[in-house]
C-alpha cells in the first residue's frame, strides 16, 4: 500500500455540527409546536430527494411543515435551521494544519441538502481547505452508496489505496473500505491526529 495522497472528509459530525439531524429536528418540533411523529415521518419521506438536490428547501418545508397554516413564518423556520450549525474548532485545526502542508488533496464526501450545504461552505469558509465538494446535493448520490466514493476517486484520479476517508458513522466507512480506501472512524480531534499519523499522514508539517 502506497502513501496517502488524498483525504476525503465527512463534514457534519466531524468538522461542523450536523446541520439538520434528528436532535435539531426534535428541537424544532418543540420550539414551533410541531407534532413530532408526523414531522419525522414527513422528513423521512422527503429527505432522500432533499439531500440529493431533487427538491429545494422550499419544497421540503412545504412537504414537512407548511402543508397547513402555521403560527410562524417560513423565514423563521429557515433561520432556525441555519442557526443549528457550529464549527468544531479542534478538528478544524487538524484540517487546517493538513491544508498548510500542501501535501494532500483535501475534499469532502458528505450528505447534505443544497441550501444548507452552500450556506455552511460560505459561513465557515470551507473552501479555505477543501479543493472539491462531493456533496450529495451536487452529485445526486448519497453515502453509503458505493457510487459516491467511486465518483470521488474518478474525478480526483486517485487510486482507492492512496485515499483516506474520515467519517463519524461506521456504515459510511464500511462502504469506503470495501472500495479499498483507508478509513478513520472520527471520535474526537486527538484520536483523529493519532489515527492520521498511524496512516503516515503528516500533521503540522512534521
Amino acid at each position: 500500500m502506497g502513501d496517502v495522497t488524498a483525504l476525503f472528509w465527512d463534514v457534519g459530525g466531524v468538522i461542523l455540527s450536523n446541520g439538520w439531524d434528528r436532535a435539531a429536528r426534535a428541537d424544532a418540533a418543540k420550539k414551533f409546536g410541531l407534532d413530532w411523529e408526523d414531522f419525522q415521518d414527513r422528513h423521512e419521506l422527503a429527505s432522500p430527494a432533499f439531500e440529493t438536490g431533487q427538491i429545494t428547501l422550499d419544497t421540503y418545508l412545504q412537504r414537512t411543515v407548511f402543508y397547513r397554516k402555521r403560527a410562524f413564518t417560513r423565514d423563521e423556520f429557515i433561520a432556525f435551521i441555519f442557526a443549528q450549525s457550529e464549527e468544531f474548532p479542534e478538528s478544524r485545526a487538524v484540517l487546517s494544519a493538513l491544508a498548510q502542508t500542501r501535501k494532500y488533496l483535501l475534499a469532502t464526501i458528505n450528505n447534505e441538502p443544497l441550501e444548507l450545504n452552500v450556506r455552511r461552505i460560505e459561513q465557515f469558509n470551507l473552501r479555505r481547505e477543501f479543493e472539491a465538494f462531493f456533496s450529495s446535493c451536487f452529485v445526486r448520490i448519497r453515502k453509503p452508496d458505493e457510487a459516491i466514493y467511486r465518483l470521488a476517486l474518478e474525478v480526483t484520479q486517485r487510486r482507492a489505496d492512496e485515499c483516506l476517508f474520515i467519517d463519524d458513522r461506521a456504515l459510511n466507512l464500511e462502504c469506503a473500505r470495501q472500495m479499498g480506501m483507508r478509513t478513520i472512524h472520527f471520535e474526537n480531534a486527538a484520536q483523529l491526529r493519532q489515527d492520521l499519523q498511524a496512516n503516515g499522514v503528516t500533521v503540522d508539517g512534521k
